[in-house]
């Protein structure tokens, strides 16, 4: 018994492949080994077996009946370990669905151009982009990752600020400042773009209500009215900047977190998904700012 606890894989591997080529040489090429050490092991192998495993004759090895009763055997490991082998290289791999929530501003301009090339590269990598004017909620795991400019103020979260968005009061491109206000439905999740516009006179304006920014920009452009406005986004749609600050002077401008569920932190795909995503933003942070 003490001999059998130093049976181990390599030398069924020799077993195996002496037993398939049929001589010392072709078992040594098969396995990139000298001759002398494939005969050496087998050796070893049917002294702590207790069997013969070969007849050696002038043309080669040949299996006794004790080597066949144990081929099935040996080849069952071969094949278990090949398996594992294969398990082991598919969790090394980048695959499976993540959930991203994100604000609507940086889906087109950030998210896609940055998922482009991860996606091309993991073809098993599945991304989904919800986006809502409502917080997800990453408890109930709606997502596995989201981008959003409120901190959670509890869970177990893992929060990465990842830059500073900058927003504007922002008119249609021709210069002209209409009386109308375009601007969000009433909601908690949008309590600082609505506080915004109402500090630049918007509660007592007429208005035009539209819960997309897509939506926005359409009726801006169109000279509907005048929008509070990611500076990224109203730039890149020729929009005509009236005011980079409120009316008292202070700023708007929001942080900018990527958050995500602790138990989900060493998910090589999330992982990879927000890692691409940090690399992204951390390059266009200045234009996200508005600087």
């Amino acid at each position: 018994m003490k001999n059998m606890n130093r049976l181990n894989w390599d030398d069924l591997r020799l077993f195996l492949a002496l037993a398939r080529e049929g001589t010392l040489s072709g078992a040594a090429r098969h396995l990139d080994t000298g001759i002398a050490t494939v005969s050496r092991r087998i050796e070893r192998m049917e002294n702590a077996l207790n069997l013969p495993l070969f007849l050696r004759h002038q043309f080669g090895y040949t299996l006794t009946d004790q080597g066949i009763a144990l081929l099935a055997q040996a080849e069952a490991v071969e094949l278990a370990i090949h398996h594992m082998q294969a398990k082991a290289t598919e969790e090394t791999q980048i695959r499976g669905l993540v959930r991203l929530a994100s604000i609507e501003s940086l889906i087109a301009p950030f998210i896609v151009p940055a998922l482009t090339p991860l996606l091309a590269a993991h073809p098993g990598l599945d991304v989904e982009i919800l986006y809502s004017t409502a917080t997800v909620n990453l408890h109930r795991h709606d997502a596995d990752l989201a981008l959003r400019m409120v901190a959670p103020k509890s869970g177990n979260l893992r929060l990465r600020q990842v830059a500073v968005m900058g927003f504007g009061l922002y008119g249609p491109p021709d210069g002209s400042v209409p009386k109308r206000y375009v601007t969000w439905p009433e909601s908690t999740s949008l309590s600082f773009p609505l506080r915004w516009a109402s500090a630049f006179g918007a509660n007592g304006s007429p208005r035009l209500y539209v819960n997309t920014l897509s939506g926005q920009i359409a009726a801006v452009q169109a000279g509907i009215g005048t929008a509070i406005m990611p500076h990224l986004v109203a730039r890149q749609a020729g929009l005509h900047l009236l005011s980079a600050r409120l009316p008292d002077g202070g700023a708007m401008e929001r942080p900018l977190f990527l958050v995500s569920h602790a138990d989900l932190a060493s998910s090589r795909r999330i992982l990879a998904v927000a890692e691409t995503l940090v690399t992204s933003i951390a390059a266009r942070r200045r234009e996200l700012a508005g600087a």
